[in-house]
């Protein structure tokens, strides 16, 4: 019997024989994640224009404390640390914001971008070995089922928020149903919310995933192909529900400051 020796030997950062742009992805999640970043935690810390009328920031909800109507036990605590900024995203923001940090897919966008664990196939990387999950911090990403639970709660504390945002208050103060095109903009917010939510793989794995045979059971059975569905796309998902959240962000922001007028549709 013979036995031969395999050697690996380790590239140089960034290494390749492949002609294609491979960089081109890696440097667009760079930049798409990077502004989303940089525009949410400045976002989070403003603590105002984050409500207009019957609207309100998806970044801001739910509104635990606040100074608008929207919030569920009244202005800002006494026990807040005075040397903290207050703001009320920064009570509820850390939910939706693990789920997709420890997102399966984000983690590949991110692992390539970021820290270029590869930066592209067959790349080569900035270091010598691999720890993978299973030592800190990385082992943390397998709480994202836990997560799950959370998003999914925040995605009915959304749609509770849009069906707020189809009732306005006039100079009066009586209040008619209407829809405006805020209303719309946090309708449209929920929807891709709840495709990238309920396309989760931990999520695929809950409603049919642990069987051996799901066919067994109708129910699973229909469930398991639905979310298998929305998990078929759930990179689009994830990019379509990001750009989208910032900017539900934004028309709020900017209809309470004055900058945009929101227009009564009905």
């Amino acid at each position: 019997m013979t036995s031969a020796e395999l050697r690996v030997n380790q590239q140089r950062f960034g290494a390749t024989m492949r002609r294609d742009a491979w960089w081109m992805q890696p440097l667009v999640v760079f930049l798409g994640l990077s502004v989303f970043i940089v525009y949410s935690t400045w976002a989070a810390f403003q603590g105002a224009y984050y409500h207009h009328e019957p609207y309100l920031s998806p970044f801001y909800s739910p509104e635990l404390f606040g100074d608008s109507t929207h919030a569920w036990f009244g202005p800002k605590p006494a026990w807040w640390p005075g040397w903290l900024p207050f703001s009320p995203a920064l009570l509820v923001l850390w939910a939706p914001g693990g789920f997709r940090f420890t997102c399966y897919y984000y983690r590949g966008a991110y692992y390539k971008a970021f820290w270029a664990d590869p930066p592209s196939c067959t790349v080569g990387e900035p270091r010598k070995s691999y720890l993978g999950e299973n030592s800190f911090p990385l082992i943390l990403q397998n709480i994202h089922r836990y997560f799950l639970y959370l998003a999914l709660v925040f995605i009915l504390l959304l749609a509770h928020d849009v069906w707020k945002a189809m009732w306005f208050t006039d100079a009066a103060g009586k209040t008619s149903f209407g829809i405006g095109v805020g209303t719309l903009v946090l309708a449209v917010n929920v929807v891709l919310l709840g495709g990238y939510t309920c396309g989760c793989h931990s999520l695929r794995h809950l409603v049919g995933g642990f069987m051996d045979q799901v066919s067994k059971v109708s129910s699973c059975q229909a469930t398991y192909r639905c979310v298998s569905c929305l998990n078929s796309r759930h990179m689009v998902w994830a990019w379509m529900s990001l750009c989208w959240v910032g900017f539900s962000d934004l028309y709020v922001r900017f209809c309470s400051m004055g900058v945009w007028h929101d227009f009564r549709l009905l």
